[in-house]
């Protein structure tokens, strides 16, 4: 883990921490250590049988720009709080039990996108949705690269030179053909997971390390870091089966699915 320092003009950021406050606090600690004061969070906060609680102090605390992912938005929906009422172990009403109203404002209070300084967007999934992938199609045979032209219809309502997406999990930067850069930090709480919508599909990065990126200005455009950090995934995997969710568990513990 270098210890670089960036300019006053650098970037962070998370996104799809799933209520991971381990790996959450040491992302923190490490963009502290390589100065980057500025954070943008593209949303996923809180959803997992972690510690929704405390990853939520933590965010409101610091106040940075978020916008809200697929789960953070099922989460303020009206059936989520009736998985809350049921007082079963559904993933949800977990969730929901442990924020206070306050905090479930705050989550409900984020939008869906929003730009910086004109030049950068930030979206969870895709400018439309916040439940599709960008940089992925998902087909029966599982999660394929999208192509340009794809990537390039999903956003044609953008004209900012910095695309900010998550949801996929998976670290990657790229500039398409007219010059925009695309970037997914990847994710902050969660390193590999399966999915069965629209198909079945498995996301992994094949570690269980916490990722974030690093923007720094450069002429002609930004520098882009995708950084891997180490944090006590042990605990959050012990903390993921106890609460019911052993799949969790390995995802955390391998960051394979």
């Amino acid at each position: 883990m270098s210890s670089s320092r960036h300019n006053d003009g650098a970037i962070a950021v998370l996104s799809d921490i799933h209520g991971n406050r381990w790996a959450l606090e040491a992302v923190l600690a490490d963009m502290a250590r390589r100065g980057a004061a500025r954070c943008v969070d593209l949303g996923d906060c809180v959803y997992g049988p972690l510690d929704p609680a405390g990853t939520i102090r933590l965010l409101m605390a610091r106040g940075d720009p978020t916008v809200s992912g697929n789960e953070d938005r099922i989460l303020c929906e009206p059936r989520a709080a009736g998985a809350d009422a049921s007082g079963g172990a559904s993933t949800p009403g977990y969730v929901l039990r442990q924020l206070d109203p306050g905090q479930l404002a705050w989550l409900s209070s984020l939008p869906r996108a929003m730009t910086l300084r004109d030049e950068m967007a930030l979206f969870h999934g895709t400018p439309e949705r916040d439940d599709e992938y960008l940089l992925h199609d998902v087909a029966p045979e599982g999660a394929v690269k999208r192509g340009t032209t794809e990537i390039e219809r999903l956003l044609s309502g953008i004209r900012t030179r910095v695309v900010l997406c998550g949801h996929d999990h998976t670290p990657f930067a790229a500039k398409l053909p007219d010059g925009r850069l695309i970037v997914n930090p990847g994710s902050v709480g969660l390193q590999a997971y399966r999915d069965d919508v629209p198909y079945p599909h498995a996301m992994e990065t094949g570690t269980p390390h916490a990722r974030y990126c690093i923007l720094t200005p450069a002429p002609g455009g930004w520098d882009v870091e995708h950084i891997t950090v180490e944090y006590d995934w042990r605990a959050a995997a012990e903390t993921a089966s106890r609460n019911g969710r052993p799949d969790w568990a390995r995802w955390l513990e391998t960051g394979c699915a």
